[in-house]
C-alpha cells in the first residue's frame, strides 16, 4: 500500500480535483473539510504528508499548521504543501516554525504537486 496524504481542504471541487490528480498513483488519500475534521483524521491515520488549505472553517489552516507543529515528533516531522489561493507572503512567518514548508499558489498543476510530493517523501 502507498503513502498516505491527508487532503485538508474545505471546497468539494478542489476534493475533486485531487481525486483526479491522484488518480492512477499510489497514494492513499485521506479528506477532510476542515482543521476540526482533520484533527480527528491526524489521529486516524498518521499520514506521510499533508496538503493543506489557509482558508478553513472552525479551525483555519495556519492554526492547524500551528498546532502539528508544537506537537509532540509523532506529529510535528509531517511534511506540509499549504495550497492556497493566498499570497504565501501572507504567511511566510509559518516557514520560520518549519523552514521545509512548501506554499503551493492555487491554480497549480499536477506535475508540480506531484513533484513537491515525491521531494518531501524521500
Amino acid at each position: 500500500m502507498g503513502k498516505t496524504i491527508l487532503i485538508v481542504e474545505d471546497e468539494k471541487d478542489m476534493h475533486d480535483l485531487y481525486s483526479d490528480i491522484f488518480e492512477g498513483t499510489d497514494y492513499n488519500i485521506v479528506r477532510a473539510y476542515d482543521g476540526d475534521e482533520a484533527f480527528e483524521k491526524l489521529q486516524e491515520c498518521k499520514p506521510s504528508i499533508i496538503i493543506l488549505d489557509i482558508i478553513l472553517d472552525l479551525v483555519p489552516g495556519d492554526t492547524f499548521f500551528m498546532y502539528l507543529k508544537s506537537m509532540s515528533n509523532e506529529y510535528s516531522g509531517i511534511p506540509v504543501i499549504i495550497a492556497s489561493s493566498l499570497s504565501s507572503h501572507s504567511y511566510r512567518n509559518l516557514k520560520e516554525i518549519d523552514p521545509h514548508l512548501v506554499f503551493l499558489e492555487k491554480p497549480f498543476t499536477r506535475e508540480r504537486l506531484l513533484k513537491e510530493i515525491e521531494a518531501k517523501l524521500m
